[in-house]
C-alpha cells in the first residue's frame, strides 16, 4: 500500500485535485461512499491488468482532454456517474508516472470507504477490525507469506481473505484488506495492514499506540493510559492492546518509532545488559 506522502511532487498535486473532486462528490445528497470506493478499486484492478491502458491514461506528456475522453469512453455505463467524475479528474491531471496514477486512484478509493465509515459512525469499528486482522497476519508468517506472494493470482488471495475474515468483519474493512492484499509489494501484507491501521487512526486526527500487556487491561486502565499518552504526545492516541504473558508484568508501549518498555521482562533484560 502506497502512502500519498511517497508520491512525487507532481503526483501529490494531481492527487490533491482529485481529492477535491471526491470531496465534492461525497458531499452531494444521496452519495454512497462505500459503493464509490469499491468502484474506484475496480478501476485500479482494471488498470493493473491492462498495462497499455494504464500507460495511456497515466502519460503526463499527452493531451489531458484526450485522456479524459478515453476514460469516459471506456467507463461510461460500467461505473456510476460520481465514480466516473472522480476518475476523469484524476486522469486529467499530470502524474509523475502511470504507476503513481494507480496509487492515487487507490488512495481515493480508501478515502471514499473511510468516509463511508465516518458517515455510518463505524470508523472505530473499522479501525479495530483492521488492527485485529493485521495482528493475525503478522503473527502467522505462513499466512503473511501466502498473502504477500506476488506470483499468486490476486483473486486467489482475495478468496483466502474472504474465507478467513469475511464472516468476522464488515464490508468496508474487508474491501480495504482485499485491496492491500491485491497490490501489496515490498515489505509484505502485514506491514501494509499496519500502515492501513495508522491511516484509519489519522483519519480521526489520532496516533496509534500499540500496547503489549502481560495481562488484559480493564476499561478504566485503558482510559487512564490513553489520557497519559495524550498528555505526553499532545494529541489523542488510539490504543490497540495485545496480551503477552511472556512480559511477566507491566506494559510495552510503541508509538511510531518510540518504544516505552515498562515490562518486567524488559527491566530484567536491561539489568542483564548492565551486568554484562
Amino acid at each position: 500500500m502506497t502512502s500519498p506522502a511517497t508520491l512525487h511532487a507532481a503526483s501529490r498535486e494531481a492527487l490533491d485535485s482529485a481529492e477535491r473532486t471526491l470531496d465534492e462528490v461525497l458531499g452531494q445528497s444521496g452519495a454512497e461512499p462505500e459503493a464509490l470506493g469499491s468502484e474506484l478499486f475496480a478501476v485500479v484492478d482494471l488498470l493493473t491488468r491492462e498495462i497499455g491502458l494504464r500507460r495511456a491514461l497515466g502519460d503526463g506528456s499527452s493531451d489531458p482532454e484526450a485522456r479524459r475522453r478515453l476514460a469516459t469512453s471506456l467507463l461510461t455505463g460500467k461505473v456510476s456517474g460520481p465514480a466516473l467524475r472522480v476518475v476523469e479528474t484524476a486522469v486529467g491531471q499530470r502524474w509523475s508516472s502511470p504507476r503513481e496514477l494507480l496509487d492515487g486512484l487507490e488512495s481515493l478509493g480508501r478515502s471514499a470507504l473511510l468516509t463511508g465509515a465516518e458517515k455510518a459512525g463505524t470508523l472505530d469499528t473499522v479501525e479495530d477490525e483492521l488492527f485485529r486482522i493485521a495482528r493475525i497476519v503478522v503473527g502467522e508468517p505462513e499466512l503473511d507469506q501466502a498473502l504477500s506472494d506476488q506470483a499468486a493470482p490476486a483473486e486467489a488471495k482475495r478468496k483466502l481473505v474472504k474465507d478467513l475474515f469475511g464472516s468476522k468483519v464488515g464490508g468496508i474493512s474487508l474491501a480495504l484488506v482485499e485491496q492491500v492484499v491485491s497490490r501489496q509489494t515490498g515489505r509484505g501484507v502485514g506491514h501494509g495492514l499496519d500502515r492501513l491501521v495508522r491511516l484509519t487512526a489519522e483519519r480521526r486526527e489520532r496516533s496509534v499506540a500499540y500496547i503489549t500487556s502481560a495481562a488484559a487491561l480493564s476499561g478504566q486502565q485503558e482510559q487512564q493510559l490513553a489520557e497519559k499518552l495524550k498528555a505526553i504526545y499532545g494529541r489523542p492516541i488510539a490504543l490497540h492492546v495485545e496480551v503477552d504473558p511472556r512480559l511477566v508484568g507491566g506494559l510495552v508501549v510503541r508509538v511510531g518509532d518510540e518504544v516505552i518498555d515498562g515490562s518486567a521482562a524488559g527491566r530484567i533484560a536491561a539489568l542483564r545488559r548492565q551486568l554484562a
